[in-house]
């Protein structure tokens, strides 16, 4: 009867309880969804031009040299959802390169020390970068832009803008090497293996109570603080989580990048044009974790379609930036068409529900079960 008096109820408990296939579409259908459809037309356009792309081989490696990027974005991701921005992630990723290469050098005892040393300075400028952003309410943008400058100005003083250090074989085996000997793929590179590690574990965090809370701030921090959530904690922790995995980037591209100031620069934009390619909404509270990953995916085999068609690499940075405008664009509006399609009243039901527990084998998109 209740159902009957309230056919709003009725619409959003029918969505929940669809069928796996339609809850899937429905998915798909979301700006996060469309860029797993946008990755697969640009893989077969690759295979198309070069059908050695589409080798077992050819390809594990191509995932591998798009690993950093795809890690990076998955960190840019924790922040942009909570409603941020880090654009200290590319600086952090040279400090990281320079600081391996000159500290480790060719002396292999020195590889964990130096290590647990880089996983430290990434997140202590997370959590410099997070506290004054949420303690003292400077905008994100000025405070990960300082930080980029401040870290680039260190870079630069310590090597002179010129190439130092030469870290040793096993340290550069993290980035370069792999599981050697596997059927069909002939390699797995170590790479891979951290990407996966990486995204497994941010699909499950976003599935536990801090990803919900990290979203709900990003959407409404003021109701998400009325509600308990300790807001500068949370998007405290994002920052931290930016630049970790700003740091494994760094440690992975030291493995075929090389020792200079100038690897991970731009890494910063790049990452959040991956995260917008995924259908990630720039002010927070929409975007599902894989898609930023998978968005760094279809940008990096957008460049390779554009090099195999003979494009001059020069177009790189304007193509970016078109890729920024127009999937900001849309994605913005088609959240909009789905909030305009849905009454008041079913708006509030649909975020009760989300809210609930729910079953673990439903589709979580930008916070809410579709």
């Amino acid at each position: 009867m209740t159902t009957a008096l309230n056919p709003e109820r009725s619409t959003v408990l029918k969505q929940n309880r669809a069928s796996r296939s339609e809850r899937l579409l429905r998915a798909v259908r979301t700006p996060g969804g469309a860029v797993f459809l946008l990755l697969i037309g640009l893989l077969a356009a690759i295979i198309v031009l070069n059908p050695s792309f589409g080798e077992p081989s050819s390809f594990i490696r191509f995932v591998g040299r798009t690993a950093p990027i795809a890690i990076a974005a998955i960190g840019q991701y924790f922040v942009i959802v909570g409603g941020e921005f880090d654009l200290s992630m590319g600086s952090v990723v040279t400090m990281q390169v320079i600081v391996a290469g000159n500290l480790i050098r060719q002396d292999d005892s020195k590889v964990i020390p130096v290590l647990v040393l880089m996983f430290v300075l990434g997140a202590f400028i997370g959590l410099v970068n997070g506290l004054i952003t949420t303690l003292l309410q400077v905008p994100s943008f000025i405070v990960t832009l300082g930080m980029m400058l401040a870290l680039l100005g260190l870079v630069l003083y310590w090597t002179g803008g010129a190439a130092q250090g030469n870290p040793a074989d096993s340290f550069r085996q993290i980035g370069r090497g792999g599981i050697q000997d596997v059927p069909v793929l002939d390699i797995i590179p170590y790479p891979v293996i951290i990407l996966t590690a990486v995204a497994v574990a941010a699909f499950v965090l976003m599935r536990r109570p801090y990803g919900r809370m990290l979203i709900g701030i990003g959407d409404n921090p003021a109701a998400a603080a009325l509600a308990g959530s300790r807001v500068w904690w949370v998007r405290t922790r994002a920052f931290i989580m930016s630049s970790l995995s700003a740091t494994v980037a760094g440690i992975l591209l030291v493995g075929y990048a090389g020792v200079h100031p100038s690897v991970g620069r731009g890494y910063e934009f790049t990452a959040i044009t991956a995260v917008v390619l995924g259908g990630v909404v720039l002010g927070g509270g929409r975007g599902w974790v894989l898609s930023a990953a998978a968005g760094a995916f279809a940008l990096e085999s957008l460049f390779t379609l554009l090099n195999f068609m003979g494009v001059q690499a020069t177009w790189r940075d304007t193509v970016q930036g078109a890729i920024i405008i127009i999937a900001v664009a849309a994605a913005s509006r088609s959240w909009q068409r789905k909030r305009k399609g849905a009454s008041p009243a079913a708006h509030d039901e649909q975020h009760q529900l989300a809210a609930a527990p729910t079953p673990a084998e439903g589709i979580e998109q930008g916070g809410e079960r579709v």
